[in-house]
């Protein structure tokens, strides 16, 4: 998608003012958003992705803005989070998916008092009230959160206390903004603006991938926050207020076109979305709705904010690897990052005669010769960035095969827990 301006004065006059956007989509989402922003930054000369004047982001999206506002290039962010080879902030997947004991045991010490305020409430109106509905008291017993988050915050506070990085909003370079809502009041709330820039960026990033549900809120200066996608997919108005001339989206979780890939000669793996069972039917459609939201917002930035022009960046709807790979699983994050690359690169060959005419405007060029390279892979360069080495399973032509074998295997059987209804 597309959103082109007329010339601004003061983009004539002063140069371009460039921002990034970049919406949730759990730890798929931010693979694929680090696979799509290694292929951006590979390719598009002018644009330094660790000096951009706005970065904002929203749950999953909020980990990957912050890393990239904290100087980390996209090469060390494949190092850590794809290939897992960095000594100095290991990355443990299961951080993601730590049961919320704590909520767990609080939860259950709680339903002796609400079983007899039940018991009571029933006896003091036994005309008014049956016995089952004086019980309704007791889904306050029910955890807020299946998930602990606090190793999240933990894991990002390790990661930003070292040189060169801050969890300071105060003390960033450029601008980071990240959206989280309050569960009390349903408000966004931008932190990094002025009175919530005191909050500890690990802790603005938890608050802002709290997905109810999943995770438990959690709790700032007395207010509880959740997930900031449950307002708006990717908050880009956040950044166009900040008067850009160009600002890129990234988007991961676009809703499945069946039909569409059918047409395009790939398989889907079941014939209709309801054969995958409850996880394909709820997938399909918390994309939609999410999807719907960014569609109109993306519609009305064109009307309110004169002199920018906006590029997103998503998956093709046609593509059942996003679609049929569990968005909470990191067993898979070599290929994701490989496919949000190829899939980036592509969109960007596909759209160039589009594209590259609004780029230039911007000082920004297409540099075909990575974009035509039939060789190129995500990894390709990391050699030859700052001493990072290529990751250790693609050494060796012997090595890399193995691997290629392994990863096949392993969506095979991620094809038959889906065929199977068994989910994964």
């Amino acid at each position: 998608m597309l959103i082109t301006q007329p010339e601004s004065k003061q983009r004539q006059a002063s140069g371009p003012r460039i921002g990034l956007a970049i919406a949730g989509g759990g730890p798929v989402g931010l693979v694929y958003e680090i696979g799509a922003l290694r292929a951006l930054d590979e390719a598009l000369e002018g644009i330094d992705f660790n000096n951009l004047d706005v970065y904002v982001g929203v749950s999953a999206g909020a980990v990957t803005a912050a890393l990239l506002a904290n100087h980390l290039k996209t090469g060390q962010m494949c190092h850590i989070f794809i290939s897992n080879e960095s000594d100095e902030h290991p990355l443990d997947p299961r951080i993601f998916l730590t049961p919320a004991f704590g909520e767990y045991w609080r939860r259950l010490a709680s339903i002796p008092g609400l079983v007899w305020e039940s018991c009571w409430r029933y006896f003091k109106n036994p005309l008014d009230l049956s016995f089952l509905q004086s019980l309704t008291r007791l889904g306050r017993a029910l955890p807020s959160g299946f998930f602990d988050n606090e190793p999240i915050h933990h894991y990002l506070t390790r990661l930003w206390d070292t040189p060169g990085c801050a969890n300071d909003f105060r003390a960033l370079s450029n601008k980071l903004y990240v959206v989280a809502v309050d569960l009390d009041t349903g408000e966004a709330v931008k932190f990094g603006t002025p009175g919530y820039d005191h909050v500890p960026i690990s802790r603005a990033v938890q608050a802002s991938s709290a997905l109810p549900g999943l995770y438990p809120p959690v709790e700032i200066d007395g207010r509880y926050f959740v997930d900031g996608a449950l307002l708006k997919t990717m908050h880009a108005s956040v950044a166009l207020q900040e008067e850009l001339d160009l600002l890129l989206c990234i988007n991961p979780l676009v809703p499945f076109d069946a039909r569409l890939a059918v047409t395009a000669g790939r398989p889907t793996q079941v014939g209709r979305l309801v054969e995958g069972g409850l996880p394909a039917v709820l997938s399909q459609t918390f994309r939609a709705l999410i999807h719907s939201r960014l569609k109109v917002g993306m519609r009305q930035y064109d009307n309110e904010y004169e002199h920018s022009d906006v590029i997103l960046f998503e998956p093709n709807r046609d593509d059942p690897k996003m679609f049929f790979t569990n968005v909470f699983s990191f067993s898979g994050r070599r290929w994701i990052c490989e496919h949000a690359y190829q899939s980036t690169r592509q969109d960007l060959l596909n759209r160039r005669e589009e594209l590259a005419p609004i780029l230039a405007r911007h000082g920004v060029r297409m540099r075909m010769d990575v974009l035509e390279d039939p060789d190129r892979r995500y990894y390709s360069s990391l050699r030859n960035q700052r001493g990072l080495a290529a990751p250790a399973e693609y050494r060796g032509p012997v090595v890399t095969h193995l691997h290629a074998t392994l990863d096949q295997l392993e969506e095979v059987m991620e094809k038959g827990k889906i065929s199977s209804g068994t989910p994964g």
